[in-house]
Formats: structure tokens, sequence, C-alpha cells
């Protein structure tokens, strides 16, 4: 399996932080992003595989844009047979897990995150935080 960059040219994708200021992506472009991702290295998109990574970006852009302030990063490769997501937003705030409530609806996106990568970490910065998820691919 070869090893790819996240090179692209989309704005915002696969750019350095911004300073806390959001960036104009969304949850459905970086499936896109991370599906041709996993095309070039030889995985089918009708895999379970594939829909763990699916689920995983679409819950980082997610929880980014609606509970961090902004979506500031988005850098996805993949290396050592694994897809590394880096996700950057402009709140410092580490996710948690809320209590299920019947009356409340979500609260399934940080628990899925945490069932569907092998590795998390969440690294603070001035502006924000980064969470870097990795989800094997094999």
């Amino acid at each position: 399996m070869e090893d790819l960059p996240a090179a692209d040219n989309t704005p915002g994708f696969g750019r350095p932080p911004t300073g806390g200021r959001p960036i104009d992506a969304s949850a459905a472009g970086a499936r896109r992003r991370v599906g041709e991702l996993l095309l070039r290295v030889g995985v089918s998109l009708d895999s379970v595989i594939a829909a763990d990574a699916l689920i995983v970006t679409t819950e980082l852009i997610t929880n980014a844009i609606r509970h961090g302030g902004g979506l500031t990063l988005f850098l996805p490769a993949v290396t050592d047979n694994a897809l590394h997501l880096s996700v950057g937003d402009a709140s410092p705030r580490a996710p948690f897990v809320r209590p299920h409530s019947p009356d409340l609806p979500g609260g399934h996106g940080w628990p899925l995150i945490q069932r569907l990568s092998e590795h998390i970490s969440i690294t603070p910065r001035p502006d924000g935080k980064i969470i870097e998820a990795v989800v094997r691919l094999s």
C-alpha cells in the first residue's frame, strides 16, 4: 500500500492552522477527500474499513464545526497502512462524552470516534486544539 500525503488544492484542506479563523470546509468535502485517498491506496469504498474511516472523518469535522467554533485545519494522510486525520478547531475545550438522554439528540460522535480509531491525541494550541485520529486500514 502506497503512503500518500494530503496534498490537496481545496481551500483550507491540507493547510497549516489558520490562527483560529474557521476555514470554509464541510463534512461532505472531507469525506470526498478521504474517499479519494482511500481509493488511491487500494481501499474499496464498499469495505467496512472505508466506512469506519469515513465515519471518523465525518464526526471529527462535524464536531469541529458544531462544537469547536469552526474548522481551522483538515489534514488527512495515509502512512504505515493507516489513515491519519488531523482536525483543528477554534475551541480549547477537549471533547467529552455526554451522558445519554432520550430528551437530547446526538452525543454519539465522540464515542464513535474513540471506538473506531486506533489512536487519538488532542494537542492544545493558543488558538484552539488539534485532534489527531488514526484509523487502521487493514
